[in-house]
């Protein structure tokens, strides 16, 4: 079943916090994509061995798809004077459960030959299933050698419980070759709580009886090394909002 997605004012949007989704129609005027990509080195994919050879990357949760494309360019920059440039064969899919997200993503996209934007929800796992493996089956792929999940976590956790927020991981491991996760502090969880509540809004169904709180990134880390086989290769450091970026590999 379709999640339906409230609406976001422009009024709401100025607030972080205020959709419940996580789909602010301005998000990256407030959290801009260098806050991330400073942190990740452009040469990301020689470092993990992809450095000559056909990459698909999935961007989970991607928002109007501005740090889709710019992590795109990022990672192709830093090899445009490179002798593997010319070998190098990117193709990034990014997707959103918020279809007028999706809508200004696929408008101002310019790679359309090489980056894909769809409307998915990853909580729908028969339809998202469906949909991934055939557009891994275009590339002859079991997987997504890359998989990137920023600032995702937190809102599955609260819209859908506990077992969602493993089931995410679950699911992300079971995609990729690798998976770079940044997954949202517990005061996160408060200040989204709180401004939704300042709002006039309902709290989230689940907040409040959470039983997975704390550091969220161990949290997220023991999940994904005890039940997912994939294990933790390197950690970028914070964001400006102190997120940690952590880059997982599957055993």
């Amino acid at each position: 079943m379709e999640t339906r997605v409230p609406h976001v004012s422009e009024e709401e949007n100025q607030d972080p916090g205020a959709a419940p989704y996580g789909n602010f129609v301005n998000y990256y005027t407030f959290n801009p994509p260098e806050n991330r990509l400073s942190l990740i080195p452009g040469t990301l994919l020689e470092n993990i061995g992809l450095g000559s050879e056909r990459v698909v990357i999935l961007d989970v949760g991607c928002n109007s798809g501005d740090l889709s494309v710019a992590l795109y360019k990022h990672l192709l920059h830093e090899e445009a004077s490179g002798s593997d440039f010319s070998k190098r064969e990117v193709h990034l899919l990014g997707f959103d459960l918020d279809q007028d997200l999706i809508l200004r993503a696929q408008n101002s996209n310019p790679f359309t030959q090489n980056i894909q934007f769809i409307p998915l929800d990853i909580t729908d796992a028969a339809e998202s299933q469906a949909v991934l493996e055939s557009y891994l089956g275009r590339f002859g792929c079991p997987r997504f050698q890359l998989c990137t999940c920023f600032a995702v976590t937190m809102w599955v956790h609260l819209n859908h419980g506990d077992a969602a927020f493993l089931s995410l991981l679950s699911r992300l491991a079971s995609l990729c070759e690798f998976l770079l996760l940044e997954a949202q502090p517990w005061k996160c969880y408060r200040s989204a709580a709180r401004r939704l509540r300042k709002l006039g809004r309902s709290d989230f169904d689940h907040f409040k009886t959470l039983e997975i709180r704390g550091d969220m990134a161990a949290h997220a880390r023991e999940h994904l090394e005890k039940q997912c086989s994939m294990d933790l290769v390197q950690s970028f450091g914070n964001t400006a909002w102190d997120r940690s970026l952590l880059l997982f590999k599957r055993r």
